[in-house]
């Protein structure tokens, strides 16, 4: 059941994310790494607040400040696969930026509920 629950809090991150990269990589043509690093460090934090509020159980195991520090370890690791991805998917193979990135952002997400539910909550 959690793991359902994850599912709409990731595809809520996951609209933040692929929703502001579409803004301004796709719209506005900022370069797309530096906005990728951006748009999934907010999606972290949303995908923070939705998971504590409702799929894990905050500070069940670690104290907040923990945590909310391996909810970024676990998500550092998800953004080097996600902009090795990107790299691959958009400049070796040439692919649509925002293909490219639901591809990216598909690819990290049971790492992103794996990781919290064994390592952080």
């Amino acid at each position: 059941m959690r793991i359902v629950k994850y599912f709409f809090v990731g595809g809520a991150a996951a609209t933040v994310d692929i929703g502001l990269f579409s803004i301004f990589a796709g719209y506005l043509g900022w370069l797309w790494a530096p906005v990728s690093i951006a748009t999934f460090i907010l999606a972290t934090l949303t995908n923070y607040f939705l998971s504590i509020q409702f799929v894990f159980e905050s500070g069940a195991r670690h104290k907040k400040h923990v945590e909310v520090f391996g909810v970024f370890i676990v998500s550092g690791l998800a953004l080097l696969v996600n902009q090795i991805i990107l790299y691959l998917a958009i400049e070796i193979f040439g692919w649509h930026l925002i293909f490219s990135k639901i591809v990216a952002t598909g690819a990290v997400f049971f790492w992103n509920y794996y990781g919290r539910s064994k390592f952080v909550f």
